[in-house]
């Protein structure tokens, strides 16, 4: 999901994290390591 940013999330814990960027991806597989920012590791899983 693309967002025009400057964007804040707020995560399951309380926390708020935040991106100054023009554009952001947020990550909806949980698989990003830099999560909740998109890193496309979604297109790394392997398949059978």
């Amino acid at each position: 999901m693309l967002v025009e940013g400057p964007v804040e999330v707020v995560l399951e814990d309380g926390s708020t994290v935040r991106s100054d960027r023009f554009m952001v991806a947020l990550c909806t597989c949980r698989r990003s390591r830099t999560y909740p920012w998109c890193d496309t590791s979604h297109r790394r899983r392997s398949r059978r």
